[in-house]
């Protein structure tokens, strides 16, 4: 998208990327996240006050100019959720930009987002997880690629990874022990145990799989020797849970948060789940714990000192 702003303008967003991706280690889809909704809002700016615009006139955005566009965000249709991502991205932006320029941007920062509920994991139940990876493994042709299918879920489920990372495993990370060293977003590295099922999983892959593995390769390949699609996990991952009678909440992703929820229920402690999960903050885990607070109270009952 072609914008009409100053050279100045243009370098202090591309300044800012790279401070977010160097500074805040922010992802590659952050950082594209983030530049769409920001020449978003100066796009908006600049139809908005018809004229260019340069570092003077967005560092004079008012409270007007910020109802402006919510309210243009609203004639879009866009839901709350992506309004409030959009806020958030231009917020962060100038915070960078007031305190780089010297001009106070309180007009920007004490806009509010729009409300919205945030959708809680619904992991499957323990029993249900173990059905998936069972019935996954019949969902393909080739006893090969069922094998891979069964040992990507049993790394989701076993192991806490995401799809992407389950698929971003290579035959460096071979033989398989006991622990896995991921990295995962924003270039955060963890250590993950690794169960001997989830060993036994990839292991019986391998076997079968009639592409050797190599040092720099993904791991789990597709059906010509490429690396796996994860559209591919996300479909077996589907018909097996229209086989199973599971809701249409039964995902790759939803096998990731079983692992932490079947954690919680062990008595796993919230920390230790927040590094075996890699998440930044400990209230991305803490979304965990309303999936059963029935659970909780339980726990908080039988061990608070004032609860006998």
């Amino acid at each position: 998208m072609t914008l009409d702003i100053s050279p100045a303008a243009r370098t202090a967003l591309a300044d800012w990327l790279d401070h977010a991706k160097a500074l805040r280690e922010a992802s590659d889809n952050t950082i594209t996240a983030y530049r769409a909704d920001v020449i978003d809002f100066i796009a908006f700016l600049t139809q908005h006050h018809a004229e260019p615009q340069g570092l003077a006139p967005l560092a004079r955005v008012t409270t007007s100019d910020m109802r402006a566009w919510m309210a243009h965000l609203r004639r879009t249709e866009i839901g709350p959720r992506s309004m409030a991502r959009k806020l958030s991205a231009v917020k962060t932006f100038y915070r960078w930009l007031a305190d780089r320029e010297g001009f106070e941007p309180t007009a920007v920062l004490a806009t509010r987002a729009p409300k919205f509920q945030k959708k809680l994991p619904r992991p499957l139940s323990e029993e249900a997880a173990r059905a998936m990876i069972d019935t996954v493994e019949i969902q393909s042709t080739t006893s090969w690629q069922g094998a891979r299918d069964a040992a990507v879920v049993t790394l989701l489920y076993g192991c806490g990874l995401r799809i992407s990372e389950a698929l971003s495993l290579t035959g460096r990370h071979l033989p398989l022990t006991d622990s896995l060293r991921i990295v995962g977003k924003g270039n955060k590295e963890r250590v993950v145990p690794v169960l001997p099922v989830a060993r036994r999983a990839v292991e019986t892959y391998l076997s079968l799989c009639p592409f050797p593995p190599e040092r720099d390769v993904a791991l789990f390949r597709g059906a010509r020797g490429g690396p796996l699609n994860p559209r591919l996990i996300a479909k077996v991952t589907e018909q097996a849970r229209m086989q199973l009678g599971l809701p249409a909440t039964a995902t790759p992703h939803a096998m990731r948060h079983s692992f932490a929820t079947h954690l919680l229920h062990a008595g796993g402690d919230l920390r230790a789940i927040q590094e075996l999960l890699g998440h930044a903050s400990l209230s991305t885990t803490q979304a965990y714990t309303a999936v059963d607070q029935v659970h909780l109270m339980k726990i908080y009952d039988a061990c608070h000192p004032k609860a006998g």
